[in-house]
């Protein structure tokens, strides 16, 4: 459990940071999200999700909340990453795979493969490979508020050198109007992680 303790964070580093590159859809264009420019941000912008990961045994292993803010250092835009702040031209470049985590313009119906390789400090490879569909496009509501928002679901597999392997199964809800998911939960090997936005201010809407 120790390993996917481990490999939680390294998964969930790396969602925050491309969530934060989800789509925004225009007001005349409900049916599609395209993927964002810098200038759709905006500083002082910030999304606050609270977390907790259960075991189906009921043990709580990590829970607490997490926040991102876009943050204007020496005239270059960046987005805060735990300690770390990733400038925003980095994270809004398109990603050039045949396997992506979003497929452009995202939209109801449509379909695609995930996959990713990484590996550890340790040197422990690993690969995560699911099928992607995004599945509506409705009012949902969390404790942030009620939002137009994607419901987007991943199944597939994650995997390393050592001999892992296990199911991961997930929901994301993306809301287009704050460039970001609202909702996710994540069923592996035992273990559901769920994410929940309870706060969004953006300055441009005071």
């Amino acid at each position: 459990m120790n390993y996917l303790k481990r490999v939680f964070k390294i998964v969930k580093i790396i969602y925050l940071v491309m969530i934060s590159l989800l789509a925004s859809c225009s007001e005349n264009n409900t049916e599609e999200a395209t993927q964002p420019i810098i200038t759709d941000y905006a500083v002082g912008e910030k999304w606050t999700w609270k977390y907790k990961g259960v075991t189906t045994e009921g043990e709580i292993r990590s829970e607490g909340e997490d926040t991102r803010e876009i943050v204007n250092t020496d005239g270059v835009l960046g987005i805060t990453v735990g300690n770390d702040t990733i400038p925003l031209s980095d994270i809004t470049k398109p990603e050039e795979s045949e396997t992506p985590r979003y497929k452009w313009p995202l939209k109801v119906g449509e379909t695609w493969k995930y996959e990713k390789d990484w590996t550890s400090q340790d040197g422990t490879t690993r690969k995560q490979s699911q099928d992607v569909k995004v599945l509506s496009y409705k009012e949902e509501t969390v404790e942030a508020g009620t939002f137009m928002a994607y419901t987007i679901e991943y199944k597939g597999t994650v995997s390393n050198s050592r001999g892992y392997n296990a199911q991961t199964d997930e929901v994301w809800l993306y809301a287009p109007e704050i460039k970001n998911f609202i909702k996710m939960t994540q069923n592996q090997d035992g273990f559901v992680y769920n994410e929940e936005l309870i706060q969004y201010t953006n300055p441009n809407n005071n």
